[in-house]
């Protein structure tokens, strides 16, 4: 099968990025699967809906992929027959195809009791006893079950390793600190580790169920609070999905300004993740400098949008408010004092022997691994994997900046940092051509949006500074009894979570720490 040729046949979704939908059949769902894989396409998410109206309509399991020509959404209506469980519909299995569907799947038999057919590991994923095995959350007529008692919740089957000298360490899923819950299971020699199993989902809250009880023009601000570090990303993803499937196309001084929310908020988190990386291999220094330079960062914004996080920055037609010459005029001057300050500490960090000591050829992922696993986003740029939404597929005004993408293929502790630096170099260049464009005038910055009045499908699709975050919205119709049928949220953290595991093999256990924060994962915004 022939991508290009495939998706001339496909509906395009309206919106600022290319986008195709189609409804296939099983034979075609697993052609395309392998198609895309062999082409160097990529998975970008996968989920189910419950798309029954009495007694019609089916259950359905989608797929986002990547490719050249745009973003490919296909949905698969699932018959209520399966050759693995007659009350569970299947579907074909997309591991074989691409590793981190594994997750995924795992997380769609939770939440709406569809299996992969062929799938090895049938384990539970988000669900850890808080609900009956036989009840799926996202089922639209289950009626709630209320909650079990505390002994009925389950307990995890790890992978054991066997052998002489080796033992396990658990950690988590309470950590020291304010991180945030997530348990790992160490099987070591001494101090090697020999494997490492993650057991995520203790952030589960029903965020993708609470969609379905939101006025869809204020679900954004719920969309910004699903991860506070990416709270713009969330939120023009999802307010672009609305805007997809209502055919609104927002002002143009609306993107330069979600443009420059967008790359405040990288900057920001680079910051964070400098100083945090420094502090994990014993560099106090390191950590206090880019603490303070990002506390500085958040009070300009504080300033200048009302939030140090910009929550609620971002609305549907638009944004909530605009900036003035001065505010323009501060925001650019500290562009350049940050500047300053970051290539001096990016000449400590490249000559300080201890820090590159930790660094270097920790916690390796090589270029061909991360892309047999679909590393992405940041992670995946320092492995090799020249993967930049900005510059792939760029959107307005990203079609007007050229960004220039930071790649490395050590795909190490030191690569990771190194793309951190050269992100923010670019970022800050970027905050000050946008900056120059909206000092030269005024203009609108928000148009009001109209949902149709039948069903409808829409798109968001944003390159985070963790990588891209996804939104796929389902719109009943304005007769609809919620609006909002499906609101499918997808953070780059499902894509990577499983290659953190093969970056820490090999290593000594005290490196874990720094191999976590390299890639500095979200739990939140993958356990929804």
């Amino acid at each position: 099968m022939l991508i290009a040729q495939f998706i001339e046949d496909l509906e395009h979704l309206p919106g600022p990025l290319p986008m195709h939908y189609r409804t296939v059949r099983a034979d075609t769902w697993r052609r395309v699967a392998q198609a895309v894989s062999e082409a160097g396409g990529r998975l970008l998410s996968l989920w189910g809906s419950d798309r029954t109206r009495g007694a019609s309509g089916s259950l359905v399991i989608s797929a986002a992929y990547v490719v050249r020509e745009g973003l490919l959404w296909l949905d698969l209506p699932l018959g209520e027959r399966s050759v693995i469980d007659p009350q569970h519909p299947s579907y074909p299995d997309l591991v074989p195809f691409f590793p981190c569907a594994a997750h995924l799947q795992r997380a769609a038999a939770d939440l709406l009791g569809v299996v992969a057919e062929g799938a090895t590991d049938r384990r539970a994923w988000l669900n850890h006893g808080a609900w009956p095995a036989n009840w799926h959350p996202l089922r639209r007529q289950d009626p709630h079950p209320g909650l079990p008692a505390a002994q009925e919740v389950t307990d995890y089957a790890f992978v054991r390793v066997a052998g002489d000298g080796v033992h396990e360490i658990p950690v988590g899923p309470v950590h020291a600190g304010i991180i945030e819950p997530g348990h790992f299971r160490f099987s070591v020699v001494g101090e090697k580790v020999l494997r490492l199993e993650q057991r995520l989902g203790y952030k589960h809250k029903g965020i993708e169920k609470r969609f379905t009880e939101l006025p869809p023009l204020a679900a954004n601000r719920l969309a910004g609070r699903i991860s506070g570090d990416s709270t713009v990303a969330y939120a023009w993803s999802y307010c672009m999905a609305l805007e997809s499937l209502a055919s609104c196309e927002i002002p143009e001084r609306a993107c330069w300004l979600r443009a420059l929310l967008l790359e405040r908020e990288r900057v920001a988190n680079h910051l964070g993740d400098l100083g945090a990386l420094g502090n994990d291999a014993a560099f106090a220094f390191g950590l206090a400098q880019f603490s303070r330079l990002r506390e500085d960062w958040l009070r300009l914004a504080k300033e200048a949008f009302g939030h140090r996080l910009m929550m609620d920055g971002i609305v549907p037609g638009g944004v909530a408010s605009d900036i003035d010459r001065s505010s323009a005029d501060r925001l650019f001057r500290q562009c350049d004092s940050v500047e300053r300050e970051v290539l001096q500490l990016q000449q400590v960090y490249d000559e300080h022997s201890g820090l590159q000591d930790r660094f270097m050829t920790t916690g390796r992922v090589t270029p061909e691994l991360a892309s047999q696993l679909g590393l992405t986003g940041l992670a995946g740029r320092a492995s090799g994997q020249a993967v930049d939404l900005r510059c792939d597929q760029p959107w307005a005004p990203y079609d007007r900046l050229q960004v220039k993408i930071a790649t490395c293929s050590d795909g190490d502790v030191a690569a990771r940092v190194m793309v951190r630096f050269a992100e923010i170099s670019e970022s800050l260049r970027l905050l000050r051509v946008i900056l120059c464009r909206l000092s030269e005038g005024a203009g609108e910055t928000r148009r009001e949006l109209r949902l149709p009045a039948k069903a409808a499908l829409g798109a968001g699709w944003v390159e985070g500074w963790r990588g891209e975050v996804f939104v796929a919205l389902e719109w009943d119709g304005e007769n609809g009894s919620n609006g909002i049928r499906r609101c499918h949220i997808h953070d780059p953290s499902w894509q990577n979570w499983p290659v953190l595991v093969h970056a820490v093999i090999g290593n000594i256990v005290p490196d874990f720490p720094l191999i976590n924060k390299s890639f500095n994962l979200s739990y939140s915004g993958h356990d929804l």
